[in-house]
């Protein structure tokens, strides 16, 4: 997990990192905060991109509710350079229609923790998330 907010790196850091990651045969996501920057993150080829504004994470408000632009907006920037990389939203994911919504968006998959680590069902919160996904 390259870049996340808590983390920030230069882009030749991040381009330094994936390839290093693909040499142990690591799987790489590259955290981004905007669109604009998830498109230079995909122009270096990692695995996946997850596009996280900063002030949602940890929040309880979802980015496919709040700002649903920055999942669209990103998704159709980053097939216009790359159509392979797995593409991916994070920021306030909490339940299953938070994960139903960003998929819709065009979202291939969520980036999140605090929805499960603060929980006191985390169990629950897991199925919550995934339901949408087995569908």
């Amino acid at each position: 997990l390259l870049n996340h907010s808590e983390n920030r790196m230069q882009l030749a850091d991040i381009e330094e990192a994936i390839t290093k990651a693909r040499q142990l045969d690591l799987y790489t996501v590259v955290c981004t905060n905007n669109p604009a920057v998830s498109v230079a993150a995909a122009t270096m080829n990692p695995d996946s991109v997850a596009v996280e504004p900063p002030e949602l994470i940890g929040s309880g408000i979802s980015v496919s509710q709040a700002q649903p632009e920055v999942i669209s907006g990103t998704v159709d920037l980053i097939r216009k350079v790359n159509d392979d990389v797995v593409i991916l939203c994070g920021a306030g994911i909490s339940n299953g229609d938070d994960v139903s919504a960003a998929m819709k968006l065009g979202s291939q998959g969520v980036l999140l923790a605090s929805a499960v680590a603060k929980s006191d069902k985390p169990a629950e919160v897991l199925k919550s998330l995934a339901g949408p996904l087995r569908k």
